[in-house]
């Protein structure tokens, strides 16, 4: 994407991200619908009988249980098969899902919503089971707010009156009837937050925010979705077969009460292993119709096969950005013990942080135009803006590039950072363990070039990069959430339309019953509040946690809000706590699909969902791709 077109699209998602809206429900449901001869004179497809999508996966998801997933992987179940009070069509307007209508009290903190009628649960076979209730918007809430399921989105529930009363065991709340998650009736849901929250509903797509059958969570608790066959469906799509590491099969619920906005029939993913490898293989051979194709590879598509080569829906949805690891737990034989007392060396981390020519490692994912996704807030532009103004261009974040890739400034970093760790005790090269998913290729080039720049610049004396493959299936479980690295490439995907929403990675964790932080299960950093783990770093956290607080509290004035948020997060940064990194661009790919007919929001979930997209009976073009962008600009005002 030319840096022009990106520019547009990012102030044109700024409009967005205020408008609201239904679209025109279409009646047609095809099985590989052609593709207009030309974009100015589309074709009206026919009607066939089935129309089925075929695509490989190569890792297994660790749960289908949506209500305590934070995994995007792991969400792409729950955002087809469950639907939400509120969805997003692909202009990103916010329209009726299960709620038809709703209001807010004058106090805005009572949200009052009236759901629609008729509509059913189905079991894994298709047969109906009840009727979709507010008490099973209630039930669900419930099983998120349990401690013992270990919800790993329960902090989105944060804003609703008394669930974090609830959820400690230490609190004098043990009645969920106290908590502000009430069924008025069969079909009126009622939530009261603790304060004013102007993106509420922007939170409703959401996992947590979903549905689930309130007697069956009862009967299954903690074995609620461990299989397809103990959750039932109320989405667009049932999943009727499901085979770890063979194969998952979604099949479309003809009873959905949109169902004439669901076109493909049955979603077929294919286990394989090497699928980053095979896929494109497979595309030429015309047995899928879906391939990401890998950097190393488009030259080669280009020169061979240009009329199979499309990109992907670049949305900035969510933010890539590099973490240091405060508390690691990998082998003895890289020295966790030693990268602890240098990773809380603030002139150390600085020496990284400005020794990191993030440009030249990011030629391993966008070698032609890097500049054009380069992100130097937490928060990606685009996101959300306040007063015309967007967020990483407030006030707050004016002159943060200076934080970043300076020779002299890391130089000088260095020698400040070896005079004090040598003082604490710690010894040189400091080892630093870069863990990357071993099939993904880019994410190991990337590494190779940060590796290469690093210590040509600091010197292999100071430093030492350490590359490590980590593990394909449950990479995240395995490695960055069990702290197994130093410095890592992670991400984050907006929840809601808040800035809050950027905050939420670094959110200290607190075991009542051990008494102490856990970590975050990002960098771990907040192991540094624990009074047995005192040192340098504590003080800088915080301010920074009482600079989110401050900013939470701010609920009337939205300039005043979003430049708090502004002020902490910069903190973070100057801090050199966090390194941000980019947007990931739009991605070569071929397909069948037009990314631009896809739910489209730059946060939940509706990105994940297949509902409204249709299978082509050709890969798109190129040329189709650039008519489809166009074409969607042009509706949404661009």
């Amino acid at each position: 994407m030319t840096k022009k077109l990106l520019a547009l699209f990012l102030c044109i998602l700024m409009l967005v991200s205020l408008a609201a809206g239904c679209a025109k429900p279409s009646s047609e449901v095809p099985e590989k619908t052609k593709a207009p001869e030309s974009p100015e004179a589309p074709e009206v497809p026919e009607e066939p009988e089935e129309m089925v999508y075929t695509t490989l996966y190569a890792s297994e998801v660790s749960t289908l249980n949506y209500l305590t997933t934070g995994t995007q992987w792991d969400q792409y179940v729950g955002a087809n098969v469950i639907d939400t009070l509120v969805e997003y069509d692909n202009f990103g307007q916010l329209k009726p899902g299960l709620a038809e209508s709703w209001e807010v009290s004058d106090d805005q903190l009572t949200w009052t919503f009236h759901l629609r009628e008729g509509v059913k649960w189905y079991d894994y076979q298709g047969n109906e089971v009840a009727e979709v209730t507010a008490d099973d918007f209630v039930a669900a809430a419930k099983y998120v707010m349990t401690p013992e399921y270990e919800s790993s989105t329960f902090y989105q529930m944060e804003i609703i009156k008394n669930a974090t009363e609830y959820y400690d065991p230490e609190s004098p709340v043990k009645d969920f009837s106290e908590v502000g998650v009430k069924a008025i009736d069969k079909y009126t849901l009622q939530y009261t937050l603790v304060a004013p929250t102007p993106y509420f509903l922007s939170c409703l797509t959401y996992v947590c925010f979903m549905p689930a059958y309130g007697p069956q969570l009862e009967e299954l608790g903690a074995d609620f979705a461990t299989d397809n066959e103990k959750m039932y469906y109320c989405g667009a799509y049932i999943l009727s077969t499901f085979e770890p590491q063979v194969e998952h099969i979604y099949t479309k619920n003809e009873n959905n009460w949109d169902a004439d906005n669901v076109f493909i029939t049955k979603i077929h993913r294919r286990y394989n292993a090497e699928s980053a490898t095979l896929a494109p293989v497979m595309v030429l051979r015309g047995e899928i119709d879906y391939a990401d194709i890998d950097t190393s590879i488009v030259d080669d598509w280009l020169n061979n096969h240009p009329e199979l080569l499309s990109k992907d829906r670049a949305i900035p949805d969510y933010s890539y950005f590099y973490c240091f690891n405060f508390n690691p737990t990998y082998d003895e034989e890289w020295d966790p013990e030693n990268w602890k007392i240098a990773v809380n060396n603030e002139n150390f981390r600085k020496s990284i942080m400005s020794g990191f020519d993030r440009l030249y490692a990011m030629r391993a994912i966008d070698p032609n135009d890097p500049e054009s996704v380069l992100q130097n807030t937490i928060a990606p532009k685009g996101f959300a803006s306040v007063n015309g103004v967007d967020f990483s261009s407030l006030e707050p974040f004016k002159g943060v590039e200076e934080n970043y890739f300076n020779e002299a400034k890391a130089l000088e970093y260095k020698a400040k950072a070896i005079e004090e760790l040598t003082a604490a005790g710690a010894t040189f090269p400091v080892k630093m363990v870069l863990t990357y998913r071993s099939d993904d290729d880019d994410w190991e080039n990337e590494y190779i070039y940060l590796k290469q720049q690093l210590e040509a610049l600091l010197g292999t004396d100071y430093i030492e990069c350490i590359l490590n493959p980590g593990t394909t299936d449950n990479f995240l479980t395995n490695t960055r959430r069990a702290g197994k690295y130093s410095f890592m490439r992670c991400n984050w995907g907006a929840d809601f339309q808040d800035p809050s929403t950027w905050t939420d990675p670094f959110a200290p964790k607190f075991d009542s019953e051990a008494g102490k932080y856990t970590g975050n299960s990002y960098n771990f950093m907040d192991i540094n509040l624990n009074e047995d783990n005192q040192n340098e770093t504590t003080a800088v956290l915080k301010e920074y946690y009482a600079l989110v607080d401050a900013a939470k509290a701010e609920t009337a004035d939205m300039a005043a809000r979003y430049n708090a948020f502004a002020k902490a997060e910069r903190f973070l940064i100057d801090h050199a706590v966090v390194v941000p990194y980019f947007i990931y661009p739009a991605s070569y790919v071929a397909t069948k699909l037009n990314a631009f007919e896809g739910q489209f929001a730059s946060f939940g979930v509706s990105i994940l969902r297949y509902k409204g997209q249709k299978v082509y009976d050709h890969y798109i073009t190129p040329e189709e791709y650039e008519a489809n962008y166009e074409q969607w600009l042009a509706n949404i005002g661009g």
